[in-house]
C-alpha cells in the first residue's frame, strides 16, 4: 500500500519546481557523488576501480535506505521518498511537451526532444522528433517507473535507493567511449541485470493494458533488434500498440549509426498525434501496474 500511495502521489504532484529550486533532488545528489568518485577513481585498473565504485554505491544506498526506513514513522519517509524517486508524471509531461512543441514548429520540436534524448537533434525531421520522443517514453516507463517500483517491492526503501544509484551510475559512466568503456563496464552490466525483469514486465503491462495480445509476437520478434538488451522490450511493445516503426538510424556526436527499425512494417511517418497516443499508453500501463499493486496489497 505504501507503493500504491507513492504512485498516486507522484502522479498527482510530479516534481514540484518550487521544491527542487530550493533543495537538490536525491538523484542529483547521487549524480554529484558519482561525478566526484569518477574523477578520483577512473585511473589505473579502470575496470576494477569502476566495480569498486559501484559496490560502494550499492552498499551506501542500502545503508541509507535501511536507516531511514528504521526511523520513527519510517513508512511515511518511505512513502515520500518513493514518490520522489518515481517519474511517471514528469515522464508523461516531458513526452507530451515534445508533441505540443512539434505542433508549433519543427525547430520547437527539436528543442523539446533534445531535453529528453542524447542523440543529435539538429538534423531531425518531424517523424524523427516524434519517434525519438516515443522511444524515450517507452524506455523511461521501464527505467523511471516500473523498475524502481519493482525494486521497492523486492527490498523496500533500500531496494529503490540501490536501483537509482545503479541506474544513475550507468547513465553517467556507462558509455562505450575511451573515458568510460572500462570504468563504466560494471555500472553498465549491473544496470542491465537490475532492469532485466522490469523491462520485460513493462512490455507485458503495455500489451495487457491494451489487450493487444497480437503485439506480443512483435515484441518477441523485435526486442532483440535493439542495441540494449532491455530497452527493446518496452519499445517493441509501444511500437506494436501504436502501429509505428521505432528506433532506426540516428546520429550521435555527428556520426550516423544505422540501427535497425523495431516493427519496421509500422508507419514511418510519425506525428505529434502519435506522441499523444504514446502518453495515453504510458498512463494505461501505469494504471494497470497500480491496480496490480493494490490487488497484491489486499491479497497478501
Amino acid at each position: 500500500m505504501t507503493l500504491a500511495a507513492a504512485m498516486l502521489l507522484d502522479a498527482l504532484l510530479g516534481e514540484p519546481k518550487w521544491l527542487w529550486d530550493r533543495a537538490p533532488h536525491p538523484a542529483v545528489l547521487i549524480g554529484r557523488l558519482i561525478a566526484w568518485l569518477e574523477v578520483r577513481m577512473n585511473t589505473g585498473a579502470r575496470r576494477a576501480m569502476g566495480a569498486v565504485m559501484v559496490a560502494a554505491l550499492v552498499l551506501g544506498a542500502w545503508l541509507i535506505g535501511a536507516v531511514i526506513a528504521a526511523l520513527p514513522f519510517g513508512w511515511l519517509w518511505s512513502l515520500f521518498l518513493t514518490a520522489i524517486l518515481l517519474a511517471q508524471r514528469s515522464l508523461a509531461d516531458h513526452v507530451r511537451d515534445v508533441g505540443n512543441a512539434l505542433r508549433l514548429s519543427l525547430g520547437d520540436g527539436r528543442a523539446a526532444v533534445a531535453k529528453i534524448v542524447g542523440r543529435d537533434t539538429r538534423g531531425m525531421d518531424g517523424s524523427a522528433v516524434a519517434r525519438s520522443a516515443i522511444e524515450s517514453g517507452a524506455e523511461n516507463l521501464s527505467d523511471g517507473v516500473i523498475a524502481p517500483a519493482f525494486w521497492f517491492l523486492v527490498a523496500g526503501l533500500p531496494g529503490i535507493f540501490i536501483y537509482k544509484a545503479i541506474n544513475t551510475a550507468d547513465s553517467m559512466v556507462g558509455y562505450r567511449n575511451h573515458r568510460y568503456e572500462e570504468f563504466g563496464w560494471a555500472s553498465a552490466k549491473l544496470d542491465d541485470a537490475v532492469n532485466w525483469i522490469p523491462a520485460r514486465l513493462t512490455a507485458v503491462l503495455i500489451v495487457a493494458a491494451h489487450m493487444r495480445w497480437d503485439v506480443w509476437a512483435v515484441v518477441r520478434r523485435d526486442a532483440g533488434l535493439h542495441r540494449s538488451p532491455n530497452a527493446g522490450w518496452p519499445e517493441a511493445a509501444m511500437a506494436g500498440v501504436l502501429g509505428t516503426a521505432l528506433s532506426g538510424p540516428r546520429s550521435y556526436d555527428g556520426e550516423m549509426r544505422e540501427f535497425p527499425f523495431v516493427y519496421p512494417e509500422g508507419r514511418h511517418q510519425v506525428t505529434a498525434n502519435d506522441i499523444d497516443a504514446c502518453v495515453s499508453v504510458l498512463w494505461r500501463a501505469w494504471a494497470l501496474c497500480l491496480g496490480l499493486v493494490v490487488v497484491a496489497a489486499v491479497l497478501f
